[in-house]
């Protein structure tokens, strides 16, 4: 993957094969989608007080990890891609 690649839209093939992993990993974790929108929903709540989130870009999904040494286990875990339009400043 190049750095370009981060910059690069997703075509509806990608985007298909997306929604299909997040299904099968949300059903691995036996993580509903909707308690995953609520996770989602709940993420924009509180970031939203602080930044100003582009909602369209917004990519958060649960993933099988595998533990790497003999102390770290493998599981599920929440990879969130939160693209900022600008840190909000309040007083």
């Amino acid at each position: 993957m190049s750095f370009a690649d981060f910059f690069r839209r997703k075509t509806s093939g990608e985007t298909a094969k997306d929604r299909l992993k997040f299904v099968l990993v949300s059903d691995r974790s036996a993580c509903s989608p909707e308690i995953m929108e609520r996770i989602k929903n709940d993420i924009i709540e509180v970031l939203s007080k602080y930044v100003d989130i582009d909602k369209e870009g917004l990519d958060i999904k649960i993933t099988q990890v595998d533990g790497e040494g003999p102390d770290e286990k493998s599981g599920p875990a929440l990879f969130a891609n939160i693209p900022i339009k600008e840190i909000l400043t309040r007083n």
